[in-house]
């Protein structure tokens, strides 16, 4: 085959490669003139190869050029004395006005003497990614959407059906009573209707009314003047008057005293407070969201909660239902809180093991999700691995499987529900000499409050202390 045929048969197999690309391709020569133009880059510019040969890169008006605005003169563009441009993603202003989305690379062609000949530039068309990507964004919202409020995550039925009422809640100023056992998350749900208010931007005040006596819980939440009684030595704002134009959140409400009870009622019905030894009578504009784990009806019932304030404070009630009547929650709640401590301690775990799944799955939780919080957190103590596995469980979870009750005062084997439902002295002096005197501990293998706690602990005169054995044999 003669020379200049071979070379014609190349040419023309080279341009037909080049035609067939996926990549837009074109060439300029040592001055920046466009000298070749592939059919991809027609459909990527809008720009036929006619409509380009001829004219410099500046066509394009790409996004991105060394980090400048391009020159659109080969001698003023830093790719000769680069050689070649790593892939970046830019955009390049197609012809009838939009910008398209592109990976831009670019390299100097030289001969074998190491004279330039010119320059060669790929664009890839990143459009079709890009849609996707911004799918996939959508995507994650909508289950933003769907499985979280604020910091409350699930996607079952039952938190769907919490989601709803929290939002029915935001949009009102009606007072709201959420129950539920320890640990599901009752202050959240506060928190998420606070928050998703027109209140949002006033306070959010919180009190616990388990952990003060009647006399500070007065002075806490109606304040007092000085001289009120000993100690008063000057005026005091309450937490009613403080929470003003917001939200005061009251927790465990079934454990007011009859006295706080009678006062707040009347706070409720004439949205007024008097501070402790004060006759004078203050006006507030508050919204009142309130919390239990009792069966406030049940202490109707009994005499020992007052029925025309339960009435008052179930104008809207949340039900938040136990981890153990949500268990498909449990994958992404156990996600959620893995990526939580992840950021926390910085440690490089990424997910639990399947066993640890089943596991969690199969376990009753009496200690909601705050107990599974708890397990995560203790899980990353021991954890040396990428993967949580059952050695870094808590033992009673660990353990857990098919566990039998035992016979036996202290009661150490029975299961937690059953524990809570017949705890005596006995059972409740094992449990802390097995929790090694932690409060926490026991409140936590209980599935009840630390408060909780403490009230058996005062209710049968047990010291905050381990007492000696011969202390336990003389009480």
């Amino acid at each position: 085959m003669p020379n200049k045929t071979h070379e014609l048969w190349n040419h023309r197999f080279i341009s037909r490669i080049i035609d067939s690309m996926g990549d837009g391709v074109f060439t300029m020569d040592t001055k920046g003139i466009i000298s070749s133009w592939n059919q991809s880059m027609e459909r990527i510019s809008g720009y036929t190869a006619e409509e380009a040969l001829g004219k410099t890169c500046g066509l394009l008006r790409c996004s991105r050029c060394f980090g400048k605005s391009c020159p659109a003169d080969l001698t003023k563009c830093r790719i000769l004395e680069q050689g070649i441009s790593e892939a970046k993603e830019c955009q390049l202003r197609h012809k009838d006005g939009h910008d398209v989305p592109v990976i831009k690379k670019a390299s100097v062609v030289k001969d074998e003497n190491e004279h330039i000949l010119g320059v060669v530039e790929t664009f890839t068309d990143l459009t079709e990614l890009e849609l996707a990507r911004k799918k996939a964004e959508e995507a994650m919202l909508l289950l933003g959407e769907v499985h979280r409020l604020d910091n409350i995550i699930g996607k079952s039925k039952v938190m769907l059906d919490v989601f709803s009422a929290v939002k029915s809640a935001a949009s009102s100023d009606a007072t709201v009573l959420i129950q539920g056992e320890s640990g599901t998350g009752k202050e959240l749900v506060a928190r998420a209707i606070h928050f998703n208010s027109e209140r949002r931007d006033r306070m959010l005040v919180t009190v616990n009314c388990s952990a003060l006596s009647e006399t500070i819980l007065e002075s806490e939440l109606f304040g007092h003047v000085r001289g009120a009684f000993t100690g008063a030595i000057r005026d005091r704002v309450g937490r009613f008057e403080e929470a003003s134009g917001g939200t005061i959140f009251l927790d465990e409400i079934g454990e007011l005293s009859p006295l706080i009870q009678v006062k707040l009622l009347r706070v409720l019905q004439e949205r007024e407070i008097e501070r402790v030894g004060d006759s004078q009578k203050h006006r507030i504009d508050i919204r009142i969201v309130t919390a239990t784990h009792q069966d406030l009806y049940s202490l109707v019932q009994q005499g020992k909660f007052r029925e025309d304030l339960y009435y008052r404070l179930k104008v809207f009630p949340v039900e938040m239902p136990p981890l153990r009547k949500r268990k498909e929650d449990i994958p992404l709640l156990v996600s959620h809180l893995v990526n939580v401590m992840k950021k926390k301690t910085g440690k490089a775990i990424l997910d639990v093991s399947r066993q640890v799944m089943q596991t969690f799955m199969n376990y009753d939780w009496p200690g909601n999700v705050r107990e599974l919080e708890n397990a995560i957190e203790h899980a990353f103590v021991l954890c040396n691995s990428s993967r949580i596995e059952v050695g870094d469980l808590p033992s009673e979870i660990a353990q857990k499987q098919d566990q039998v009750s035992q016979p036996g005062p202290a009661g150490r084997q029975r299961g937690r529900s059953s524990m809570r439902r017949s705890l005596t002295r006995d059972a409740l002096l094992a449990l802390l000499d097995d929790c090694d005197w932690s409060k926490a501990e026991a409140a936590r293998r209980l599935g009840v409050s630390h408060t909780s706690v403490w009230k058996y602990m005062k209710k049968w005169d047990i010291p905050l202390q381990r007492p000696s054995r011969a202390d336990r044999r003389t009480s």
